[in-house]
């Protein structure tokens, strides 16, 4: 599904106006006439078309990601493929107050960078790695991964956001990050790491090993490639059931 398939960023159109649109063959932005509504909300449909083309020539998702309603960021992704930063971080805890970041994994482009603390994990870094991304992905982000870089980095990580864990639930996939890739079928090999030991691994390279550095950084970015094959399952699923199905 792509975001010229959308109608619901305008006021007054839900999804159930979007899905009547839909099935009156309105299932494209070039598709619809005013006839297939009321006046005033065919007015503000074809102001908002006329808005949301130009943006979407100049790749500003920025505006899309203002005007989708919350949860549905999800159709920009056919979009902004292209563009999308998948992030993952890792900490010495789960509180803010008390913990620290220790490594975090970009990937976008097909290629992956991990910051590390004490080396290269820096406000610059991140500046440069996320700052001007047009989407980004993650999973249980909103809630944990944004909080924590903005609060200890001078960071406002304000590009629109897919937060799978959200979407996941949405399609029936669940039990966290491990369980979603265990349903997905993705194999991780011999990577058998869960969360506690990223926390332990790190405090055995500051004690000295590299090796265990070397294991954190291996499972850290593994989580963030792994989000772009997620992300390929759920928007399909989603595009299925939200889009599809409801076509004339």
């Amino acid at each position: 599904m792509r975001v010229e398939n959308s109608f619901i960023p305008v006021r007054g159109v839900g999804e159930t106006t979007e899905r009547r649109l839909w099935q009156d063959g309105a299932t494209h932005w070039e598709e619809f006439h005013p006839g297939l509504v009321g006046p005033k909300t065919g007015d503000r449909i074809e102001e908002f078309i006329a808005t949301a083309s130009e943006h979407l020539d100049d790749g500003n998702a920025a505006f899309f990601g203002r005007e989708l309603p919350g949860g549905e960021a999800w159709r920009l992704y056919e979009n902004f493929r292209e563009e999308a930063c998948f992030f993952d971080i890792e900490t010495t805890g789960l509180s803010q107050a008390t913990s620290v970041t220790t490594t975090v994994s970009v990937h976008r482009g097909g290629d992956t960078t991990t910051l590390v603390r004490g080396r290269d994990l820096t406000e610059e870094r991140l500046r440069r790695e996320l700052g001007d991304a047009s989407l980004l992905v993650s999973f249980n982000g909103k809630q944990f991964d944004v909080p924590f870089l903005e609060g200890e980095f001078d960071l406002s990580l304000d590009a629109p956001h897919v937060d799978l864990r959200f979407l996941c639930n949405r399609v029936g996939l669940g039990g966290g990050l491990d369980g979603v890739e265990s349903e997905l079928g993705i194999d991780r090999g011999e990577m058998d790491v869960s969360g506690e030991d990223a926390v332990r691994l790190w405090y055995e390279y500051e004690d000295g090993d590299e090796s265990s550095l070397d294991t954190l950084v291996k499972y850290n970015r593994m989580d963030t490639r792994n989000l772009e094959t997620i992300i390929e399952d759920v928007t399909d699923r989603l595009h299925r059931s939200v889009f599809e199905q409801h076509l004339p």
